[in-house]
This record gives C-alpha cells, structure tokens and sequence, in this order.
C-alpha cells in the first residue's frame, strides 16, 4: 500500500485540502484511497511520536505509537485500499514558533525523522506544500496577530526577512531525515486553492470536483484585522485596505529573491532530494513557467485571491 504524508506546511492551503478530502472521503474509497485528516491523527494515534508527559510510567511510548500505527496501517490494508493519504501540517512544526523564533521549521528534520520511525518503514512518500516567503509570513502574521501574537515591529520583520533558513533548509532537513521515501514538493502558486489538483498529483487518480471550491482558515482583512487590535496598533494600519502588507518594498524584494533561488534549485533537481509534483491538470506548467512566474512576480488580483489562503 502506498501510503503518503501531507505535512502542508501551514498557511498553504491545507486547512481547504483537508476539508475537500473529508467531504470527498467515499468517492476516493471508490477508487482504493483511504483518508486520515486531523481528526484520526489528533485522536490520539499518534501520541508517543514526539517527547512529552507519559501517562504510564515506565512504557516506552514511542513504541506503543509505532504499534499502535502498524494496527491502523494493517486495518486498511485488510480492507483493500490500495494508497493512503494523511494530512496534517501540526507534523511539520508549529506555526507559533516560526513567529517567535523568526524562521522556518527549525526542528522539521527530528520532528519526520522520529514519525519515520514511527511508520516503521511504511511510509512511501511525503509531500510538502511551500509558498512565496512574502506571502507565507504575511498569511502567517495575520493568522497570528488575529489571535494574539504581538504586533510586528521592524526588528522583528526584519527577522523573518533576514532569516538564513529557507524552504531549501527545511526541505533538505526532511530529506536527510527520510532518505528511503519519495519527497514532492508542491508549490502554493501552483497548487494552492486547487484541492482536487493536489489529491491527483498524490494519487494519481481522478481527483472529484465536488467541493474543489471549498476555502477555509482565510486570513482576515485589514478592515477586521484592525477589529482585533489595540488601538495604537490598529493606527497603523490606517493606510492599508484588503490584504495586510507589513513588510515594505525592498523587505519583500529580498524574501522574494530567496524563493526564487528555492524554486530555482528546486526545478535544477533539488540535488536529488525532492521533485516538484506535476501538474496533471495543467501540463503547461514546466519548469520555463515557474521561471517566468518568479521573475515578473504575480498580478495584483492573483495575490489578492489567494493571500489569505489557510
């Protein structure tokens, strides 16, 4: 059995791919692809995977959560699915310590290696979802300041903007971390919005249509995210409408240079490490594509329609 692993990252959709799977769950069993989302995975399965409190002393918990997948893996296979896919981007990291620590990921590579081990051999492939550095600690900021996180001041930009770890670094981390399974990379410019893209890109199979159109976890605009600040704060955001841009011009010229050298190698081989999944639905995507997207950048209502993307 093909069994893959959505990681998301955050802030790229994932939130509306697990959503289209979950409503579309029957249809794919139809054609052999089972589905666990968060709601299998944070019940409990995978308990044990990372360090944290044991509930019973002296058990190896990691062991018991290795177990505990191999009877769940044996279920499905029992039942004749021949792919699984399961998605959960919490796999990946927390979206809260990017914020504070001001970088991507930093512990992505022990986080798959430990879940590696907990699928004991198992896993076949592992698919990453990455986005434009501007647009994810945007999206990534506004998720955040909605909800609490301080509002940014330029130091603090110009940490994320500064930051020596890019998509590459965390991509490379995984990689090192599961050298026996397939890696695919899938770009948000490329993938995000398009659920049913993404399933057949995993699959192979023909993805349903049906909630395609779903979006969720949007981030607010700037008129609401004002609603939820103090008012010195919510002041500067007075010369701003629809989508949030906190960083300024020259900022955003160099996060999005770093991601053009990221989609670079990424399109030269990711010296072996990873590919770009394919387009099935859009075979004019090459790679002279991701070449003219990065160089001219997107258009303004393209930004718009996606930034808020969860």
């Amino acid at each position: 059995m093909k069994v893959s692993l959505h990681i998301g990252a955050h802030r790229c959709a994932t939130t509306t791919f697990q959503e289209y799977m979950r409503q579309n769950r029957a249809q794919a069993a139809m054609d052999g692809v089972c589905y666990w989302g968060p709601q299998v995975t944070r019940s409990g399965l995978f308990q044990g995977v990372l360090p944290g409190p044991q509930i019973l002393p002296k058990t190896d918990p990691a062991k018991r959560a290795r177990g505990r997948i191999k009877l769940k893996l044996a279920a499905e296979r029992a039942t004749g699915f021949d792919q699984l896919v399961i998605s959960d981007e919490n796999i990946l990291g927390s979206m809260r310590q990017n914020l504070h620590l001001g970088t991507l990921y930093a512990d992505a590579g022990e986080r798959l290696r430990r879940f590696g081990e907990a699928f004991d051999g198992e896993l076949t492939d592992l698919v990453l979802n990455i986005r434009a550095l501007d647009h994810y600690w945007t999206s990534a900021l506004t998720y955040g300041v909605a909800r609490g996180f301080p509002f940014p001041t330029t130091d603090m930009l110009n940490r994320y903007v500064k930051s020596e770890r890019s998509w590459r670094d965390v991509i490379t981390d995984i990689a090192t971390a599961l050298p026996d399974v397939n890696l695919w990379v899938q770009p948000f410019e490329t993938f995000g919005g398009r659920p049913n893209a993404q399933l057949t890109s995993i699959t192979g199979i023909r993805a349903p249509r049906a909630h395609a159109r779903i979006r969720l976890a949007r981030s607010p605009r700037v008129e609401e995210l004002s609603t939820y600040l103090m008012d010195e704060d919510a002041a500067k955001l007075a010369d701003q409408f629809g989508v949030w841009r906190p960083f300024d011009a020259e900022q955003t010229a160099i996060l999005r240079e770093t991601y053009a050298d990221d989609m670079m190698w990424l399109v030269g081989g990711a010296d072996g490490l990873a590919q770009i999944s394919a387009d099935h639905e859009d075979q004019a995507g090459d790679a002279r594509t991701f070449r003219r997207t990065l160089t001219r950048g997107r258009p303004n209502d393209q930004d718009q329609r996606l930034a808020g993307s969860g």
